[in-house]
């Protein structure tokens, strides 16, 4: 079962830090405002992506559908006050004949209203997508862009990733529904104008100012409660992060076993309930103070507004200054703009969720930029092959992103080409570090590693990485064809079969994949049709196929981080017998907790607390009696201690 930290902390904890997000709702005038105007213009700025025709036919359309309500409103207040002059002349007399046009009028605007919607759905969901695409194409090239792995070691930016990731995947929170809602609103307020300028025109414009003034200050204060809302959730993302965790676990098969056996049900159910609660708690408590309180507020101006409006309406009437027709159009007109300072349920939950997303899809790209560490100068090509270089770490300094204290202060380690250099140490002292910042996955905070006299920073990164054949520790299970899994060690010759075979026949795992339902083709995942899976030996064999393709190409140095831990006696003794020959000739790092692997390397250096220790052959460290020696007795020990000795009864099963 992962361990993660957050999962033990108290629940109580939690609560009093759910109780400090009040703050996350208070903001500036100024900087409320630019928080409603800069999230619009972002999504705005996505138009390009939309296409430009298929936004101009949508922005048409919902122009014409914020017409319709008051072609309507207008045509059958019209023909409203044609009735008595059309009964008294008859339907065939000129006056019957303006009521029928006016009828038509209100059909036809009425029938308008119900084809355009789904065709304004049908165009926003086309826009949706198109902007939704461009979206995951910069998340994925933001999340590649970087040379190294800073960004995405640090937590704020993973922080970033998941919320962008996470409102990108859901149905109606993505910016390109944001880009559709925006579009959409436009009826709404093409809508609002017309009757405005209806009040405006058939009675008094103060009136029509006072109540499209009630309309938009409703609309500020729903719009203003929705982005209050998203910063309380964002705000609780930890705590809602630990929920979606604990859920995890409860539902996922991984910890089921542990889960039973461990006797957790309990615990886990009744803490997933607490956990949510913490999460939820203020959000429920910000969402009363948010919506309530203030819709109390917009209701009684808008009813005193309204009944104002209405009341001079009348009075009007009652003088005869205002006719059946105008008095019904105009009474309709001013409900409408009291009603359009409501809710809109097409648009205003989608482009708020959507915006948000939008905004961490930047920030994202601005934390990714901001993190990444480009060299300076220009690149130096490494060009061909090239001999195994000499590689040195000189004063390497490093710390990882947010950790307190540094991994390397001051670390000194040259790797001798044609030498295969073993790192031991306890967890913790820097081995796979090492790896990292060989590979330049992280560069150095001070010092340099410096390859043939040259600082690798200053090297063209592809071409230093094309001499590179590793294997990681966690190394990738990648859920594509067995060929594939081998030629992305040297993407150059993924097409090459010939070089792939060669390279799983070295690696000892032909055979074995030859026999697979469609062979070096088959896909190693059981997630897809006619798909399969290894066991954790043959995974590592195909890592170290992978690795040994890298060096068929252009590799001189060959990387080992536990290259035989998932493997068993027979086959790491296998691997072990042909190391000599796969390290010849090559700048060779090995790294192993088994001493039995490391005693093979050339010479064997011992880290701890961020610095070399020891160093030499196995003999040389062995009778030297230091660390080395220690760390070695005491794993020559438990295997002795593992052996059956006559006094010690085996059962005969193994």
């Amino acid at each position: 079962m992962t361990h993660r930290p957050q999962a033990g902390a108290p629940a109580e904890d939690m609560t009093d830090r759910a109780g400090r997000l009040r703050g996350a709702t208070r903001g500036r005038p100024a900087a409320a405002l630019a928080e409603a105007v800069v999230p619009r213009w972002r999504i705005a700025t996505l138009l390009p992506t939309a296409g430009r025709t298929g936004s101009a036919a949508a922005v048409a359309v919902s122009v014409l559908r914020g017409l319709l309500p008051v072609a309507f409103a207008v045509s059958i207040s019209a023909a409203v006050g044609r009735i008595p002059e059309a009964v008294a002349q008859g339907i065939g007399s000129p006056s019957g004949h303006r009521l029928q046009l006016d009828l038509a009028a209100a059909a036809v605007a009425l029938l308008l209203q119900q084809v355009l919607e789904p065709v304004q759905n049908a165009l926003g969901e086309v826009l949706a997508h198109r902007v939704d695409g461009a979206m995951h194409d910069r998340l994925v090239a933001a999340s590649l862009g970087s040379e190294d792995l800073t960004p995405l070691e640090d937590q704020r930016v993973l922080d970033l990733l998941e919320e962008a990731t996470r409102e990108l995947e859901s149905a109606f929170r993505t910016p390109g529904s944001a880009f559709a809602g925006l579009i959409a609103l436009i009826a709404r307020y093409v809508q609002l104008t017309g009757f405005c300028v209806v009040v405006g025109v058939l009675f008094a414009w103060p009136a029509a100012l006072a109540l499209a003034a009630v309309a938009l200050m409703f609309r500020y204060g729903q719009r203003g409660g929705l982005r209050r809302y998203a910063r309380v959730i964002r705000a609780v993302t930890p705590i809602r992060r630990e929920a979606a965790y604990l859920r995890e676990l409860a539902l996922g098969a991984p910890a089921a076993k542990e889960i039973r056996v461990f006797g957790l049900r309990d615990w886990l159910t009744e803490r997933h309930r607490s956990v949510h609660r913490s999460a939820m708690t203020p959000v429920w408590a910000e969402r009363r103070r948010i919506y309530l309180r203030p819709y109390l507020g917009y209701l009684a101006v808008a009813l005193l507004a309204a009944g104002a409006a209405l009341a001079a309406l009348g009075a009007a009437a009652a003088r005869r200054e205002v006719s059946l027709a105008d008095l019904a159009l105009t009474a309709q007109a001013a409900l409408a703009l009291v009603r359009l300072g409501d809710f809109y349920p097409e648009a205003d939950t989608q482009t708020q969720y959507g915006m948000t997303a939008a905004d961490a899809i930047a920030r994202f790209e601005r934390a990714v930029a901001a993190a990444d560490t480009p060299g300076a100068g220009a690149a130096t090509a490494v060009t061909g092959p090239g001999p195994a270089p000499r590689i040195e770490f000189r004063k390497v300094v490093f710390r990882y992103p947010g950790a307190a204290e540094p991994v390397f202060d001051g670390l000194d380690l040259t790797l001798e080409p044609g030498v295969c250099t073993a790192l031991v140490g306890v967890n913790g002292a820097g081995k796979t570090t090492i790896v990292k910042l060989l590979a330049r996955l992280h560069r150095p905070g001070a010092g340099s590693v410096v390859a043939d006299g040259t600082d690798i920073a200053d090297l063209a990164l592809d071409d230093w990485r094309r001499r590179l054949a590793v294997i990681f520790q966690d190394f990738t299970r990648y859920e594509v064809s067995a060929a594939d899994n081998i030629g992305f060690g040297a993407v150059e010759a993924l097409d090459d079969r010939e070089a792939i075979r060669a390279a799983a026949e070295q690696a000892g795992i032909l055979t074995l994949l030859d026999r697979l339902p469609a062979g070096l083709d088959t896909v190693l995942s059981r997630a897809h049709p006619g798909g399969t899976d290894l066991s954790g030996g043959q995974w590592q064999r195909v890592a170290l196929a992978r690795a040994l393709l890298a060096l068929r190409q252009e590799a001189s140095v060959f990387v080992l981080d536990e290259p035989t831990a998932a493997l068993d006696i027979r086959a790491e003794a296998a691997f072990f017998a042909r190391f000599r020959e796969l390290t010849r000739g090559r700048t060779s790092v090995l790294i192993s907790h088994r001493f039995s692997s490391v005693r093979h390397a050339d010479r064997i250096v011992v880290l701890e607390r961020g610095r070399v220790l020891e160093s030499g052959s196995h003999h040389e460290l062995i009778a030297a009696g230091g660390r080395y020696a220690e760390l070695f007795a005491l794993q020559a020990d438990r295997f002795a201690d593992d052996r059956p000795t006559d006094a010690t009864p085996t059962t005969g099963r193994s």
